[in-house]
């Protein structure tokens, strides 16, 4: 069973460690996805972490454990008028697999649906075609419209020589 609660500040180096587990390095390859091959150097910082969760609207949404209180999911959902933004979706790569990720998208959906949102919409590097089948099987639809991959190496460098690109997702929710 998981208990849901907003992050805050004291919980920044957590999630911090959460993330980049999630993401990159040898502790990402645990689980069923990652991002270890395509870009090498950690995903966030705390800096980062506490500059998203400053911003209008946006909170990280936190699952933990009920028994022990171990952090084990995050998700970053940021109010954009009548769409909820959601990224940096997180799960324990140990972990992965076992539904905890839907549950956070549910929940991101619900806060949404709170908040008066119509839709939710998040991006995703295109060549994730694991990912995007698993966003697809959960209502999420492929936009026509695709974000240029950013080029902050605080955030990662590509391992390969062609572009990343993030391509849009969208789906509509209703109460």
């Amino acid at each position: 069973m998981l208990h849901f609660a907003p992050a805050t500040a004291a919980d920044v180096p957590a999630l911090n460690r959460l993330v980049n587990r999630a993401y990159r390095g040898e502790a990402s390859e645990q689980g069923w996805t990652t991002e270890s091959g395509l870009l090498a150097g950690q995903r966030t910082d705390e800096a980062d972490l506490l500059e998203q969760l400053a911003l209008p609207g946006a909170t990280f949404l936190l699952a933990r454990q009920a028994a022990d209180g171990m952090l084990v999911g995050s998700v970053f959902l940021q109010i954009k008028g009548p769409e909820l933004y959601l990224g940096m979706l997180s799960v324990e790569p140990t972990l992965q697999a076992g539904g905890i990720g839907r549950q956070l998208v549910q929940a991101a959906e619900s806060h949404a649906r709170t908040h008066g949102c119509t839709a939710v919409r998040m991006t995703v590097i295109s060549v994730r075609s694991e990912l995007l089948a698993w966003y697809a099987r959960l209502g999420y639809q492929h936009t026509p419209a695709t974000v240029a991959f950013p080029t902050d190496t605080r955030f990662g460098t590509p391992r390969q020589p062609e572009p990343l690109v993030l391509q849009v997702l969208r789906k509509e929710i209703r109460e």
